[in-house]
């Protein structure tokens, strides 16, 4: 367990002290850009395949001890949820979108404002939230509380410490973008400060988050040794 617990605290540290805060202005300056990216980019899938190594130890570990059970009426739930974190995050992946690494120019330009971005403009770590926020609700013991933990509280506070960078760095631009959109979905569209718009959030890149949720629920059984499905129905 002690393993599990050094893997959480690395990955957010790398991310909350060095990533989401000015020290990493100060070594980009000094390093480069491309460089920068390449060192935290090996660090933190180093970082993650520790972490779920340590998880699996963990789990199978008598040091595993149960916190809390909500029961089965949240997990029945699941595909439900996770679905709406698959098309929210997953659809945000294929838009270009100023709060993704390397793409800041789009805060300026005409149509970046589209699809899933209208409903936050960070699609894809608030359905990283979403799906960890699911599991933890659902797995009350101590590792997986770890686990899912350590995701849940780096996409949350991503999202603000992102806006923060880039508000640092892009000035008038970033506020002309984070005008027409929000942070918490669907706070904008609530505001009036946009619009949400069917046509654009049920077209290719719905159907291919779509088809990847698919392929991992009915995989789910054989990948993670766990069936979604309620009263754990084994479809394969």
């Amino acid at each position: 367990m002690a393993m599990l617990i050094a893997a959480g605290l690395v990955f957010l540290a790398i991310h909350f002290l060095v990533s989401g805060t000015p020290a990493r202005d100060r070594i980009v300056s000094t390093v480069g850009e491309r460089p920068y990216l390449v060192l935290f980019a090996i660090a933190s899938l180093v970082t993650i395949v520790w972490l779920v190594i340590s998880y699996n130890r963990a789990s199978a570990s008598s040091a595993d001890q149960l916190l809390y059970s909500t029961g089965t009426g949240i997990r029945d739930a699941g595909i439900i949820i996770v679905a709406l974190a698959f098309l929210l995050g997953i659809q945000g992946l294929f838009l270009r979108n100023p709060t993704s690494v390397q793409q800041e120019s789009k805060a300026s330009s005409a149509g970046t404002v589209q699809g899933v971005i209208r409903i936050t403009r960070h699609p894809f770590l608030w359905g990283v939230v979403i799906w960890a926020a699911f599991h933890l609700a659902t797995n009350g013991d101590l590792a997986s509380v770890v686990f899912f933990g350590t995701f849940f509280l780096l996409a949350f506070f991503g999202t603000f410490l992102i806006d923060a960078k880039r508000r640092r760095k892009l000035g008038a631009a970033w506020e002309a973008f984070s005008a027409k959109t929000s942070n918490v979905p669907f706070v904008a569209i609530a505001q009036g400060r946009n619009e949400f718009r069917t046509a654009e959030m049920v077209g290719w890149r719905f159907w291919s988050a779509l088809a990847l949720f698919l392929v991992v629920l009915f995989a789910h059984h054989r990948l993670f040794a766990f069936s979604p499905f309620p009263g754990t129905w084994i479809p394969f």
